[in-house]
Order: C-alpha cells, then structure tokens, then sequence
C-alpha cells in the first residue's frame, strides 16, 4: 500500500498544490514555517479523519478562507482509491471514498494506515493519562471494530450520566432509575475495553522492548504498564462506592475513562528518570512498534511519516533508523527536514529509491525524480 497522490485546497498554508509520491523514500525539504509538516499532516488526515496536530478541523482552514480540500489517491493490491476529505465553516466534515460518502467516519478508520513520528510525541511522555489513552484507543481502533464500537458508545453513555449527575448537583433531584440504565450499560461496554486494552498491551511490550534495544543500542531494561481502576476492583462496585461523590461533583470519577500507561526504565517512571536521549529513544520505538502492530493486525504496512526527526536525534539514533529504512522493513516513508544537505548524506548511504521536494512559503517549488544510491 502507498499513496500516489495528494491534493491540497486551502490546507493550512496551501493555496492549491498537487504532489506526486513514490512508493518509497519521500522527503520534504525547507526553512521552519514551510509548510513540510502540513504535507505530512493533510496524508494522517486522510487516514485518519483528522488532524495530528490540531483536533479542532476549522482552524486547519487557510487564512481567510471559508473551507479545504483533501484528496488523496491511495494504491493498495494493485486496486486504486480517491479518498475525499473536505471541511467548510460551520458544515458537517465531508468524507467519501471512490465519491461515496461514508455513513460514518469510523467505517474508513483503518483502511489506509499511518503512523506519524513527531517532535510533539513528547506528550506522550509529559503530558496527562488522556494523551496516552487516545493514542493507544487510535491504535486499536484501527484494526478492531468490535473495540472502536465499544469506546464510541461508552464514551456517548459517559456524556448522558454526566449529564445526569451535574442535573442531581444543580437540582438535588437524582433519577436512580435512569442511573440505573446507564450504569449498567457503562459496565457493559467498560467490560469489553478494559480487556482489549489488557491484550494489547500483552502483545506490544516485547515489540517495544525491542525497537527500544536497536534504537538506543543498549541493554536497558524498559516497560509499558498498563493501569486501571478495574484492576483492583468490580466495576458495578466502583459505580455504587463512588455514586455519593459522583454526585456532590457532579461527573463520573470511575471507569476506564481514567486508565492510563505507564512508560518504565528501570521499573521507574521514564518521565522522572530518562534522560532525553532515552526519552528520544524509547518514542521511536513507541511509534516503530505501533507499525509493527499495524502491519501484523492490518496484513499492510503503514506510511511511516517522519517530521524532522534528523535534527531532533543524534548521528546514531539517526543511523539506526535509517538501518531499518534500507533494509525495506517499511513500505512508503516521507520524512520532512531543514537540511537538504544532511537529508542527501544520509540517503546516499541507503539503497531506496528517494524523491527529493523543496518547501517554500506552501509551494513546492520544484523537485527531483526518483533516485536510487
């Protein structure tokens, strides 16, 4: 599977471009402010229904204009697919495949994988358990409808007894019997996503624990823990120990909507006790598992996308990721950088076939055609 063509209407900082990829090595070079990450952004964006980097689809609007345009050719076993993607002020987002629309935007999750490694994946380290659970509920929801269905629907029952519980703190008035609905659907659907969420993490620690060793080229020992409420306790018990409080502050404080993930080294919390090169490391082979993880569920291999990941990470952190390139362990990669001359040393080492872009100001100025080192 790759991506053969993307247009781009009024996309961030895109008036109206078109760019031709091939099926290996694509890179995107030019000054900070370009418009390289946009590239790599509007390609998640027709896999995943939206923005990497901002989740609010009006503001990924260019300057002054009322909407945008994504299209995207996709090619996958020798088939052809247009996927359609546009956004208007104040309208309903629009997403059709071969120019149908698709009932619903879950339908096309996971039909065209992507998996993006950015400077702004520190979050999953710095930032809260909801970072880290939606990065985690993106990745199984790729492959698992059973769970994208479970998670949607838990999440819409979630709203409607939080709902109810900020009327009983408003009012004082408490509806016990349509309490007593939600929660048992809660737990239904609370059931199903903790136990994915347990098998998944199952099968994807050894695959991060091995990313981790090539990444950083050593025998440090990390892990990826998984905690719930539900570990410790029943869920219908949690509902009921908790209803007072629920109550008096009016949202639900149980449940696997506070799940979150730990990331280890040394069986300490890698946020307090990584250093940032670690921390480097252990991200990629986050994100380098999550392909591995995608490919085996999916039977395709993801685009790897690769936001200027050479000035972030040090000559040997670059080198080993480059060993995985050449040795074709990923299909398509397009990789963003500031540095045209680093990006060609670093490729000339590499037998793949590379197309070089340059970046102005939201144009692609020019580029050159496929070549092989």
């Amino acid at each position: 599977m790759y991506l053969k063509r993307l247009n781009l209407i009024q996309f961030k900082n895109y008036g109206e471009t078109a760019i031709d990829l091939i099926d290996g090595v694509n890179c995107f070079v030019g000054h900070n402010g370009a418009g390289k990450t946009n590239v790599l952004d509007a390609v998640y964006y027709s896999s995943m229904c939206r923005s990497y980097l901002n989740p609010i689809d009006s503001q990924n609007i260019a300057f002054d204009e009322s909407f945008f345009i994504i299209q995207a050719l996709w090619t996958k076993a020798d088939r052809e697919d247009e996927i359609y993607c546009g956004v208007k002020r104040g309208q309903k987002k629009v997403f059709k495949k071969n120019k149908v629309d698709y009932e619903k935007l879950a339908d096309h999750i996971g039909q065209f994988p992507t998996v993006m490694v950015s400077p702004y994946d520190t979050d999953l380290i710095s930032e809260g358990s909801e970072v880290r659970r939606k990065w985690m509920d993106g990745i199984i929801s790729q492959f698992d409808r059973p769970y994208l269905d479970a998670l949607m629907r838990y999440n819409a029952i979630l709203e409607q007894r939080n709902a109810l519980l900020k009327n009983v703190a408003k009012t004082g008035l408490f509806d016990a019997e349509s309490m007593e609905v939600w929660d048992e659907q809660l737990v239904e659907r609370a059931k199903i996503i903790y136990k994915k969420r347990k098998n998944f993490i199952e099968k994807f620690t050894p695959l991060l624990q091995r990313y981790f060793a090539e990444i950083a080229r050593s025998d440090e020992q990390i892990d990826f823990v998984y905690k719930s409420q539900l570990d410790e306790a029943n869920f219908d018990d949690l509902l009921k120990q908790n209803g007072d409080r629920d109550k008096i502050l009016g949202y639900t404080t149980a449940g696997i909507h506070k799940d979150d993930l730990v990331f280890q080294l040394h069986g300490h919390p890698i946020k307090k006790v990584g250093s940032q090169g670690q921390q480097k490391s252990f991200l990629i082979a986050l994100k380098l598992a999550q392909f591995d993880e995608l490919t085996l569920a999916l039977g395709v291999k993801p685009i790897l996308l690769l936001d200027d990941v050479f000035d972030k990470l040090d000559n040997e952190r670059v080198t080993q990721l480059m060993k995985l390139v050449s040795e074709h362990k990923f299909g398509q990669v397009l990789v963003t950088d500031t540095d045209e001359d680093r990006v060609r040393a670093i490729f000339a080492k590499i037998d793949v076939p590379m197309r070089l872009f340059h970046v102005e100001s939201g144009k692609l100025l020019c580029h050159e055609q496929e070549t092989t080192h």
